[in-house]
């Protein structure tokens, strides 16, 4: 993999910049779509590439192993070919859906057992075997296994859980220098800041995680349940110390005034399942602001969803007639509403590259933030 920064903004620290794969290239500020299970839930891989335009979307390591298993997506010749995306793929190392199943798992220094979600079955995480995993699945950049500590936490806990988690991560790091990859191209390996709310762990992780090398990092553990400023105080902390020659994913955020405020702070890769979620269940993000379609104020109004961005679902579609689908429990809306918010995602990370290449972008922001936060 290969990071090429273009342009910084002169106003903030906003960045634009183009990451090379084996599978294309990705151009940042971007926004991942989730396929947790190899699907992005209602959204076909052709109208991801042609409506949504999403240039790389995400798997899951827990979920792809429970299933299909490792075994199937060896034999298909990994994920690519299994769901015939055939763009970059990131795979979470399941470090996140472990720390979810708190009741059902018990954390040690060889690894996390926990319980299948599907059947009981009993199944041990090590970091070996996450990259292991992630190599069978031949995601281009795959996330190293760390522990995910609930919010709010204690101090001490947040050390001790910051002190595994980079333990672990110098056994994924090791795991990766002696296994080759899979598929006949390279797999990129991203370490994970973690530390909870406390800056002094934050800059420790910091430090260990950039002296890794790697060709990318993760900030990890933010939009957990603290405040939105303490979420932005400490992203920006973490890019301040993380490589500047790097790439920077937060993980699992967030909100369309999320996402600009954090490029702002320096972090160039997103996802969230934000988007589809809330799409199914009638909210839509707008280049307008925010709509709860269901809304009977809607039942008439014969407007595009959004003419403010390129999709032709958001173009074509009127609000009347996807609040009508939605009324009538139609599996047309879920798929329509899921569309349209993933390709006002991606219009708007479109966008803030545009205008970070033009050298206005706080300008821009300041002008379009409380735009798309009212709601409609």
């Amino acid at each position: 993999m290969d990071f090429t920064l273009e342009k910084k903004d002169p106003h903030s620290s906003a960045r634009a910049g183009r990451i090379l794969t084996a599978h294309g290239p990705i151009e940042t500020p971007i926004f991942m779509p989730v396929g947790t299970v190899g699907s992005v839930k209602a959204v076909t891989q052709q109208a991801l590439k042609t409506q949504v335009q999403a240039q790389i979307i995400l798997g899951n390591t827990y979920h792809l192993y429970l299933r299909p298993g490792t075994g199937v997506l060896e034999a298909a010749g990994g994920l690519h070919r299994f769901n015939g995306w055939e763009g970059p793929i990131l795979t979470d190392s399941g470090g996140y859906q472990v720390f979810s199943l708190a009741a059902n798992r018990k954390l040690s220094e060889e690894g996390a057992l926990f319980q299948s979600h599907i059947d009981g079955s009993r199944h041990l995480f090590s970091p070996e075997r996450v990259v292991d995993i992630q190599r069978s699945i031949g995601a281009d950049i795959i996330m190293a296994f760390d522990e995910c500590p609930p919010y709010p936490c204690e101090y001490s806990y947040a050390q001790k859980s910051l002190e595994l988690t980079h333990r672990w991560l110098a056994r994924c790091m090791k795991r990766m220098q002696e296994s080759e990859p899979k598929y006949g191209y390279e797999q990129s390996l991203f370490p994970i800041v973690q530390g909870s709310t406390f800056p002094d762990l934050r800059l420790r992780s910091c430090a260990e995680v950039a002296a890794m090398g790697a060709d990318g990092n993760a900030i990890g553990g933010l939009s957990v349940g603290e405040p939105e400023e303490q979420m932005y105080e400490l992203a920006a902390l973490c890019c301040a110390n993380l490589p500047q020659d790097r790439p920077r994913y937060l993980m699992g955020v967030g909100t369309p005034w999320n996402i600009l405020e954090n490029i702002s702070l320096g972090v160039d890769m997103f996802d969230c399942v934000m988007p589809t979620r809330n799409g199914r269940n009638g909210m839509l993000f707008t280049s307008q602001g925010v709509i709860n379609i269901k809304n009977k104020k809607w039942a008439t109004d014969f407007s595009a969803l959004d003419e403010g961005i390129t999709c032709p679902s958001s173009n074509q579609y009127s609000k009347a007639y996807l609040r009508h689908l939605f009324v009538a429990g139609e599996y047309l809306a879920l798929i329509i509403a899921s569309i349209h918010n993933l390709a006002f995602y991606l219009h708007l990370v479109k966008e803030a590259r545009q205008h970070i290449l033009l050298g206005d972008f706080a300008t821009w922001k300041a002008a379009y933030l409380p735009v798309i936060k009212q709601r409609l």
